[in-house]
């Protein structure tokens, strides 16, 4: 029986698309699929994403309510639909940690950076990106890790790396990772429901070259240890 993955997203879901595009194509079995996408908010790019697909949605507030009715609310929800696993694609809100230790292991997030660096409350989006400018940076990338308690700094599951061109913009080199994100996460995410280890020395391979167009999903599966 295929894991059960719930998506938590708070804007458009470029990479709840890539989940959903890899997890629940109709070529073929999967060790998973997306079963439900969570957000904090209403009318967002995420619930027309999840509605197209067919995926169940629901909208669970957190602004001025008690931490503890969000925690029952999103622990009963995720258990009433069997979910065995939490994937973070830019949500913007903390999840309790009541929630973080329900699914110890089993939640996991995409940050566009190489954590530990340019990580913490408050580094999301563009800003993460103009900090890796102003540090004249030459390398950023995209970091798969699984949640805890704070802000991005539970275990590291899977890294890519994004050169920083020169010239480069916020902007462009946020376009730059963002399609590393889309390849990496759901493969990291497929290893890490499949108990696979990663291959070292096809990952060190990609940091040495650290080219400039993404890698084809075939390299990162290799480097997961998936093919």
């Amino acid at each position: 029986m295929s894991a059960r993955i719930a998506v938590f997203a708070s804007g458009g879901g470029t990479n709840l698309q890539a989940l959903l595009d890899h997890f629940n194509r109709p070529d073929g079995p999967t060790p998973a699929r997306v079963a439900l996408v969570i957000t904090d908010r209403p009318g967002i790019g995420a619930l027309e994403r999840a509605e197209r697909a067919g995926v169940p949605w629901r909208v669970i507030g957190v602004a001025g309510r008690p931490e503890e009715d969000v925690v029952h609310e999103t622990l009963a929800t995720l258990e009433g639909e069997g979910i065995g696993f939490v994937a973070l694609a830019g949500y913007l809100r903390r999840v309790p940690a009541d929630v973080v230790r329900a699914y110890h292991g089993r939640m996991t997030n995409i940050h566009p950076a190489l954590l530990p660096a340019f990580g913490g409350k408050g580094m999301y989006g563009v800003r993460v990106h103009r900090a890796v400018l102003e540090a004249g940076c030459k390398v950023s990338g995209a970091t798969v890790h699984l949640v805890d308690e704070e802000y991005d700094t539970g275990p590291i599951i899977a890294q890519w790396p994004v050169p920083v061109l020169p010239g480069d913009t916020p902007e462009t080199l946020g376009a730059r990772v963002l399609r590393i994100e889309h390849r990496l996460y759901p493969a990291a995410l497929e290893a890490l429901i499949l108990g696979v280890e990663p291959n070292a020395e096809a990952l060190a391979t990609a940091f040495c070259g650290c080219e400039a167009d993404a890698p084809a999903p075939e390299e990162i599966r290799r480097a997961l240890g998936l093919d």
